[in-house]
Parts: structure tokens; C-alpha cells; sequence
């Protein structure tokens, strides 16, 4: 059903209506000429003015339906439309002949070149459509234009010459004695081979799209119908003039050509290419019939037989258009080549790069020390090795957030560069951590290694702000007569040595010079994995505790357990060194359940101690929360050392980010219900926020010392600290205040309505045997028995009492210090003093 509006045309879904109509149309008109009206001058005049009304109606749906599109989906239908309205003026040229001189002699004229100007638009339409439908292999617009068009005369001109090779010349003697008329008349149906060819080379080389191949092989077909009339007139052009059937081509052609105009009103544009489609079909077809072609002409004059000028003329060019072709191949696969090379250096450049610094990533830089180690090995040549690792890095991701933290990695990465020469190798081996091979200048290590901390020590201006960093670095060369040192063994002992400048201080360098993996250059990771494989305590690990107290008389409520290590060794390692150790070589879980069973284990000890029971608080990593078995564990662990449940608070580190939140959720309510109460440590500080404190079941927050320094900074820290007092009340959550080290931050927390602190106020991290109550326990109505260690009996005989005691919870990490103070002094391990 085709609708007219105005302007506008619309056919819908009803195209194939509309198809049945118009050929409908064409086979009845047809009958009509050839059955009712008598041959000669009329029957003439009746097909001229039957082909004049179909070419302008198929030139008025064209261009009515190009205005219903954008783009080239509306240029190949103007095209059409105007194609069809120069051969519409043609033919009423030949009609006003058939009224004006009915007796006319048939034959070719002047208005026939009309009928070329069809031909010519069809070409560029069909040009527009082949770039509304890019081949799936990338090539440049212009390059497939011109390919397509050497095809599709390559094509037609080999078609052509097996025609005139296999067909009788006397068929082509026929045509006329005029050359100039046949030459004429042999144009259409050449043009009309071309185009057909054209549009099939399209239908076979671009994606399968079925609304684009439905309009093709509309235009196919009606590029049939006009080419099979042309053809029959070009046979019979001395005979006479066409008979209604006959000429039928020229009512179903135009007709045909309207109908692909009305396709696809509505139709989006075609769907990107996911996938690349064989191309093979759109390189093999062009040869097909050129070898055809020549094996017929080969076995025509290898029978004798001898080659036209015509055919000479039609080999000649189809020789020109296969080198053409073949330039065209030749330059697709230089180009393919190129983009290969490109595609590998690029795979190759983000498989041994760091893609936020473009540094060198580990996998190279293993690779490159390798092949220095055997250089040095076989050759002598000298080699060193610089280790660095950012300090407090994690300060700045937590203060001014990744994005600049990001920024801040690649303005060192810049600097770092500047420090090294050009055959020097700098790599970003992950996270914070930098290495530098020097294999030409090994002996100028020193020298660079101080200048990497020169250049780290200036200030970093990001986006308004001005960021301080410094690095701890580790330098290693081979000793004289290593000869079967390896990479991996080099690289613990720049680690090594980076660790030991951490623990003289950070922000220095410490040069490897023990033979042995001991003294002051001890390989951490090795001797933290040694530890923790068997005994840990058999290798210098113990548990320290401190006291969590009521700020109104420092009466200890709970301990909190906290892990140091004396290694037999490398000596006393700094708890913030060990734990960022034991987190990259994966054995903080390790850590945790050591503390957690010596922690079970001494709770006798704490309590005569402290002449009651006492609770404990014992960190587990939040990376672990969402892991299976930890609740398991903990609930064993309680068993074996017959610890009530309810003496254990667990408290939830923030050095890592909890994976799986509903899974930590369930891990909460499971140790919950079993009488275990959940601590929120470091909160305010990493991720331990408020997202943290509304989605988990928690009892206790433990303030981070930034939070709690109201006496040097009164008024915003003394604003935080009243709105997270004011926010936990409201949710029925204890808070301990952290790093309390002056009795004025003690009175000023008291007063801002914190009840319960830990500082080395209250106390250091001490051994069990060596702790003592910082106020002796004196019995009263309101402190006594269970009730000053945190829990007052209930009148069933169990069960937390409504006092701010009930609700403190285990103390800070299980390896590092709770206490800290504003300045950081949780980074550093102090040995315990006194009895």
C-alpha cells in the first residue's frame, strides 16, 4: 500500500506489495500492447508513451523518498531520481517523434544519449551505496571506490570478450551497417553489464545486512530488465522496432528501481561489524572470468582461429586493469603489513609497560636483569640494582584521593627518569614500588641512587596542592666471584636492603653489604615466610598487649593484642614494616591467627594479672572478612583455650578494602551471635567510613589518632569527633579514642563525651608477664568483679550489661599500634621500659 502526504511518500512494511503491483503493472501493460493494439506506427507510439509514464513515476517515487532519508541513503535515491528523470526526457523526445512523423524510420539519434545519463547515475548511486556499506576489512573510502569500479569493468569487459569469442560474428554483422548507431546502441547494454556487475560485487563483499540486500537485489533485477531490452534492441536494430514484450525491460526496469528507491523508510543504519567476514570471494571473482576468457580464446586460436582487432583491444584492457588490480593488492598488503608491525610493537609495548607511567613493568625489567646477570656472569660486565619504595603512599591515596595519587606515580616516574641515562632501565614494579638496572654505569650507583632522593624530596604541585613524598631505597651489586647469582636472588637483596631503610627511618639509602642474608640487610620476605611456616615464636614473634581504659579514672577495661617480631636474624622489625611485608607476600592471615591463639592462650594470664577477666581485642585483616572458615577459626580458637566468647572483640583493620560485603555482613552476624563483639578499627582514616559503619553489624568504633588530636587542632578535629560521638550514641555504638599521649587530649576527649581511650598515656604495647594495672581495680557499687573488666553480671548470670564498658571491643590491628598519635607515632615500635 503505498500512501501519498504531501511531500512525503511512505510504502512501511508493505513493500512486497508494492513489488507485486509494479510488476503487475508492467505484464498487464504488456498484454495490452501486444494483444489490443495493432503493429506498426501506433503500437509504437502506445509502448513510447507506456515507458514515458513508468520512467516518471519511478523518477517521482525516487525522489519523493530520497527526502525521507539523510545522508547517502538519501543521495543514491536523488541520483536514481534524477537518472530516471534524464531517461523519462528521452523517451518523451521519441514519443513527440511518434506524433509528429508517425512514419518515422526506426534507429538511433541525437535523444538517445538521454537514455546514458541513467547509466551514469546508477554508477554514482550505486558508489554512494557501496560507502553506506564499508567492506568489514578496513580500507580507505577512496581506494574501495576505485576498486570497485576496476572489478566491475574488469568483469564486464571479460564478459564482453567471451561473449564476442563464443558467439557467431554474423549476429554482430547484423546489428547494422551503421558502426556509430551499433556503437550507440551497444553502450546501453554494456553500461547496464557494468552495473550489474557492480551491485552483485557489492551484494558479495559487504556485510550481510538484509535490508541493504533486499534493496540490491531490487536494483539488480531492474538493472536486468532495462539490460535485457537494451540487449534485444542492439540485436534486432536493423530490423525494425521493438514489440511490447520485447520492450518490457524498459516498464519493469523503472519500476524495479522505484521499488528499491521505497525500501527500508524507517530502517536505522546498518549494525557495526563485530566480526571480519572472509574477503577472499571479493579478491578471487574479479579473475574468475578473465581466466575463463583467455581459455577460450586460447583454445579458439590454438584451433586456428585468429583474434580480432576487437578482441585485441578487449585483452589489452583487461591486461591494463589486472596490473591496476594487482598495484591496488600490492599497496592492501603493504598496508596490512605495516598495521601488523604497528599491532605487535603496540602488544609488545603494553605487555612489558606499565600503562599508568609507561615505565617498564616487571616482566621486562626481569627479562633485562636477567640478560645483565649474564653478562656480568659471562663477560664481567658490571651491574647494579636500585630497589625504592614510596613512604606512606597510602597517606596520599587516602588524603587526596586515587586520581591524583595516579598523578603523583607518573610525576615520579618523570623525575626518575631524569636521574638515569638513556641505557638505563627505570620500571614501575607494581603499586609504589620503582627499580632502576644500571649495567653501563654500575659504578656510578651511588651517585644516581642519591640523586633519585634529591629529586624525590622536592615537592609535587597537583592540581593546587602540594605534595611531600620520599622513597626508601635499597642498593645491590653482585659480590666478587657471584657466578651463579639469579634475578630473583638480586632482587630480595635490594628488597632487603629497602626494608632496613625503612626501619632506620625512611627517606635514605642502605647499600646491600652482607654476604649472608642477615645483620641490618636481612631478607625480609624470606625470613617473615620462614617464621610463619612453622612456630613463629620459635622466630622471635610475640604478642604485646595494651590497655583500653575508662577515661574518667583509667581503670583498664580490655587489652588489645598486637604483634611484634624480635627476628633471630635482622633483630627487632617495626610492625609497619613487617605488615606491608607480610600483605604483598599474602601472610597477613598468617599474622592474625598467631595473635588470635596466643592472645586466647594468655587470657589466663591477664586475668590474675588484672585480678579479673579481662577482655581482649584481636585485629583481623578486612581482606579476610569475606573469606570461609575465618568465623570457624575464631569460634576453634575460643574453644581450644576455653575463652568465653564474650571476652574477644574483633577488630576490623583498614588496611585493605573488604571484597565481598555481604559476605563480611554474614561472617559479622555469625561471630555476633555467638557472643563475639566487632570492632570498626582506624575509623576515619582508609577505608574504614561510614559506609563501613552502615553496612556492617558492628558494637565499637575505634577513632583514628587524626580524629582525636582536640587539643591541637580543638575546633574541627573537636567538630568530628562530637558528630561521630553524637552518630554512634544513635546507633547504640561504643567508641574508643586512639593515640591519646598527653593527659590534655585525655581531659578534652572526656569532655567532648568519649568515655573510653588507648594511648601510651595508659600504657605501651607490653608483654604479658610484664603488664600492670595503671589504676589499681577498687570495688565499689559501680566497679567490681565483672564489672570492670568490661562486663557486669546480669541478673540471669550472663550477658552484657547496659554500661559503656559492656561495648568495648577488641583493640587495633593485630599487628600494628592502635595508639597512634597525630604525628604517626604508631610507626614506631618502642621497646617496653620498666617492670
Amino acid at each position: 500500500m503505498i500512501r501519498l502526504t504531501g511531500t512525503a511518500l511512505r510504502v512501511g512494511a508493505r513493500t512486497p506489495l508494492t513489488l507485486v503491483l509494479a510488476v503487475t503493472g508492467a505484464v498487464v501493460v504488456t498484454l495490452v500492447g501486444a494483444l489490443a493494439i495493432p503493429a506498426g506506427s501506433g503500437q509504437r507510439l502506445y509502448n513510447d508513451a507506456a515507458q514515458l509514464a513508468a520512467g516518471a513515476l519511478a523518477a517521482f517515487v525516487c525522489l519523493t523518498a530520497a527526502r525521507e532519508h539523510r545522508g547517502l541513503r538519501s543521495r543514491w535515491r536523488t541520483l536514481l531520481g534524477f537518472g530516471l528523470t534524464g531517461w523519462t526526457l528521452a523517451r518523451l523526445w521519441w514519443v513527440a517523434r511518434d506524433v509528429l512523423d508517425p512514419g518515422r524510420a526506426t534507429g538511433v539519434g541525437p535523444a538517445d544519449f538521454g537514455f546514458l545519463i541513467l547509466p551514469v547515475c546508477v554508477f554514482l548511486a550505486l558508489l554512494a551505496m557501496s560507502a553506506a556499506l564499508p567492506r568489514p576489512v578496513r580500507a580507505s573510502l577512496p581506494r574501495d571506490r576505485v576498486v570497485l569500479v576496476i572489478d566491475s569493468v574488469l568483469i564486464t569487459g571479460s564478459l564482453v570478450a567471451l561473449a564476442w569469442s563464443a558467439l557467431p560474428h554474423r549476429v554482430f554483422r547484423e546489428v547494422g551497417e551503421s558502426p556509430w548507431a551499433a556503437g550507440v546502441a551497444a553502450a546501453y547494454p554494456v553500461a547496464d553489464l557494468v552495473l550489474i556487475v557492480m551491485a552483485l560485487l557489492v551484494l558479495a563483499s559487504r556485510p550481510t545486512w538484509r535490508p541493504a540486500r533486499a534493496t540490491l537485489m531490487l536494483a539488480v533485477a531492474g538493472l536486468v530488465a532495462l539490460g535485457c531490452s537494451d540487449t534485444v534492441r542492439l540485436l534486432t536494430l536493423s530490423t525494425g522496432t521493438l514489440t511490447p514484450l520485447q520492450a518490457t525491460g524498459y516498464l519493469l526496469g523503472p519500476a524495479l528501481l522505484a521499488v528499491a528507491a521505497l525500501t527500508n523508510p524507517g530502517t536505522a543504519a546498518p549494525p557495526a561489524v563485530d566480526k571480519l567476514e572472509a574477503d577472499w570471494l571479493h579478491l578471487i571473482l574479479p579473475y574468475v572470468p578473465v581466466v575463463a576468457t583467455g581459455i577460450v580464446i586460447a583454445v579458439r586460436t590454438g584451433a586456428g582461429g585468429q583474434l580480432t582487432s576487437y578482441e585485441a583491444y578487449l585483452g589489452w584492457l583487461g591486461l591494463g586493469l589486472v596490473v591496476a588490480r594487482q598495484m591496488f593488492t600490492i599497496v592492501d598488503n603493504t598496508v596490512l603489513l605495516a598495521r601488523v608491525s604497528e599491532g605487535q610493537e603496540r602488544l609488545h609495548h603494553q605487555a612489558y609497560h606499565d600503562p599508568l607511567t609507561g615505565l617498564a613493568n616487571r616482566a621486562l625489567f626481569r627479562e633485562r636483569l636477567a640478560l645483565a646477570l649474564d653478562s656480568y656472569r659471562y663477560q664481567g660486565l658490571p651491574v647494579a640494582l636500585i630497589f625504592a619504595d614510596l613512604d606512606d603512599f597510602k597517606l596520599i591515596n587516602d588524603s587526596f584521593g586515587h586520581a591524583i595519587g595516579d598523578r603523583l606515580l607518573r610525576a615520579i616516574a618523570d623525575r626518575l627518569r631524569t636521574c638515569v641515562g638513556p641505557a638505563d632501565l627505570v620500571a614501575r614494579l607494581g603499586g609504589d614500588e620503582f627499580a632502576v638496572l644500571l649495567e653501563h654505569r654500575a659504578g656510578e650507583a651511588d651517585p644516581i641512587a642519591e640523586a633519585m632522593l634529591a629529586a624525590l624530596r622536592a615537592p609535587f604541585e597537583l592540581d593546587g596542592h602540594t605534595v611531600a613524598i620520599s622513597a626508601s631505597l635499597g642498593l645491590v651489586r653482585p659480590h666478587l666471584g657471584e657466578r651463579d647469582l639469579s634475578a630473583d636472588i638480586l632482587l630480595r637483596r635490594a628488597d632487603a636492603a629497602m626494608y632496613a631503610s625503612k626501619r632506620r627511618g625512611k627517606n635514605a639509602l642502605v647499600r646491600y653489604a652482607g654476604s649472608a642474608d642477615g645483620g641490618p640487610n636481612a631478607d625480609l620476605p624470606h625470613l617473615l615466610m620462614r617464621a610463619l611456616a612453622g612456630s613463629p615464636a620459635d622466630y622471635g614473634f610475640e604478642v604485646h598487649y595494651q590497655p583500653i581504659v575508662h577515661l574518667a579514672d583509667e581503670t583498664v577495661l580490655a587489652v588489645e593484642a598486637l604483634a611484634r617480631w624480635n627476628d633471630p636474624i635482622a633483630g627487632p622489625v617495626d610492625p609497619e614494616v613487617f605488615v606491608t611485608v607480610a600483605e604483598r607476600a599474602g601472610l597477613v592471615a598468617a599474622i592474625d591467627d598467631f595473635v588470635l591463639d596466643r592472645a586466647c592462650s594468655d587470657a589466663a594470664a591477664l586475668a590474675a594479672t588484672y585480678g579479673r577477666p579481662i577482655d581482649v581485642h584481636v585485629n583481623v585483616s578486612a581482606a579476610r572478612l569475606g573469606q570461609h572458615g575465618l568465623a570457624q577459626g575464631v569460634l576453634a580458637a575460643l574453644h581450644r583455650h576455653d575463652v568465653p566468647a564474650s571476652r574477644l572483640v574483633v577488630e576490623i583493620t583498614e588496611t585493605k578494602r573488604i571484597p565481598d560485603l555481604s559476605r563480611a555482613v554474614e561472617v559479622t552476624e555469625t561471630l555476633r551471635r555467638h557472643g563475639v563483639r566487632v570492632a570498626l578499627d582506624d575509623f576515619g582514616s582508609g577505608y574504614n567510613a561510614l559506609a563501613q559503619l552502615h553496612s556492617l553489624p558492628i558494637d565499637i568504633v575505634k577513632l583514628d589518632s587524626s580524629l582525636t588530636d582536640v587539643d591541637v587542632a580543638p575546633e574541627r578535629a573537636g567538630a568530628l569527633c562530637r558528630s561521630v560521638l553524637t552518630i554512634c550514641a544513635d546507633m547504640g555504638v561504643a567508641v574508643i579514642a586512639e593515640g591519646i599521649e598527653t593527659r590534655e587530649r585525655a581531659v578534652d576527649l572526656a569532655g567532648l563525651g568519649c568515655k573510653l581511650g588507648q594511648g601510651y598515656l595508659f600504657g605501651q604495647p607490653r608483654a604479658v608477664h610484664r603488664l600492670v594495672e595503671v589504676v589499681p581495680a577498687q570495688p565499689g557499687p559501680d566497679r567490681g568483679g565483672a564489672a570492670t573488666s568490661g562486663r557486669a553480671p546480669s541478673p540471669s548470670g550472663g550477658g552484657p550489661a547496659p554500661s559503656d564498658a559492656a561495648a568495648v571491643p577488641a583493640g587495633g590491628g593485630s599487628a600494628g599500634s592502635s595508639s597512634r598519635s597525630p604525628a604517626g607515632t604508631s610507626a614506631r615500635w618502642r621497646p617496653p621500659q620498666g617492670p
